[in-house]
């Protein structure tokens, strides 16, 4: 029996509906109507508020001062950038595969929405509790290569087709060991349902069991979600804005919308995956100890983005293929010597 706050309060409304309509169908779809709303809104106001942060957080590393016009200590900066790009004029380069072009914005953002549908965010509080989330959350991240190809290749421009290939080779082959590192995981919990992997780590966090994997993950996931020190897709001392470059107010906006629901959905897998989700001391609710630990993540991803140097394209792929795989392959190895001499004692 499910005990979260956020459950007891989405069947009550389930009661409510039901009294009100009294047809179960109808029931079920404005359920999920409204919770694909409120994930919708979550990753809206995630991207305003990192925005945000990220400018405060990188001012704070750097010595810097930040945004601090508009609004009381710069809080509506976010906004003002927004209805900025909302006024920009939309400028469409000429010799670009149109249809090419106008999609790839569209079709990162799709990936970045979907896979909030798997996460759980307290005990029974999940849209989609599928026996194979975990699978189904990489499966989903891994086509958003896919729209920055398409966006680097449609634009006819040098620099937005070499970022498009950096994508491909960037986030292909970080995926292999970040799978292997998540093996282990799977191995431990004999499922790949998210909440299952939850329910395992209510006594001990995965953390502790799977160090190497955790380490592993960090890496590859900054890789994954373009974050620096390993934005390479887009270094601007490079190639511009690399996939964006041709790109102009709200067609852009999209891909930074994409990023920073991306930022959030690391900092959420994280604190899955390895933190325990929503367990934590009984004098919180369990939604509010999974957030705590989500926006704890999200900062520390942003503190090492704005520490460390922006990493060169051949010595990252170098370190993906031959020191990260290794070690996950080994983790692998010493999650199935550890099961075995758990079962045999």
């Amino acid at each position: 029996m499910h005990s979260g706050i956020l459950y007891s309060l989405g069947q009550s409304l389930r009661e409510i509906l039901t009294s009100l309509i009294g047809v179960p169908i109808l029931v079920d779809l404005l359920m999920t109507i409204i919770c694909a709303t409120i994930l919708l809104l979550i990753m809206a106001t995630s991207a305003l508020v990192f925005t945000l942060g990220e400018r405060k957080i990188c001012a704070f590393i750097q010595v810097r001062i930040g945004p601090n016009r508009v609004g009381p200590g710069g809080l509506l900066q976010s906004v003002a950038d927004m209805l900025k790009l909302m006024d920009k004029e939309d400028i469409v380069p000429r010799g670009i595969d149109k249809w090419l072009w106008v999609l790839s914005p569209i079709l990162l953002l799709v990936p970045s929405a979907l896979i909030y549908a798997f996460f759980p965010f307290d005990d029974g509080v999940i849209l989609a509790d599928v026996n194979v989330g975990l699978f189904l959350l990489i499966a989903i991240t891994s086509q958003t290569v896919l729209p920055f190809l398409m966006g680097g290749y449609s634009s006819n421009s040098k620099y937005s087709l070499i970022g498009g290939m950096r994508t491909v080779a960037q986030m292909l082959g970080y995926e292999v060991p970040m799978v292997f590192a998540l093996m282990g995981i799977v191995m431990i919990t004999g499922s790949l349902k998210m909440s299952a992997i939850v329910e395992a780590q209510s006594e001990v966090w995965f953390i502790v069991l799977q160090p190497l994997a955790f380490l592993i993950y960090i890496v590859t996931a900054l890789v994954e979600s373009n974050r620096p020190p390993f934005n390479i897709v887009e270094g601007e001392s490079e190639i511009i804005a690399g996939p964006f470059t041709e790109y102009t107010g709200m067609r852009w906006a999209l891909f930074f919308l994409a990023e920073f629901s991306n930022l959030m959905c690391i900092g959420i897998l994280t604190t899955t995956l390895f933190l325990g989700g929503w367990h934590g001391p009984d004098f919180l609710p369990g939604f509010c100890w999974f957030w705590i630990k989500t926006l704890l993540c999200v900062l520390f991803y942003q503190w090492v983005g704005w520490t460390f140097p922006r990493a060169r394209v051949d010595s990252m792929l170098s370190f993906g293929w031959k020191v990260l795989l290794p070690i996950a392959l080994i983790n692998v190895l010493l999650t199935g010597v550890g099961i075995y001499v758990y079962n045999v004692m």
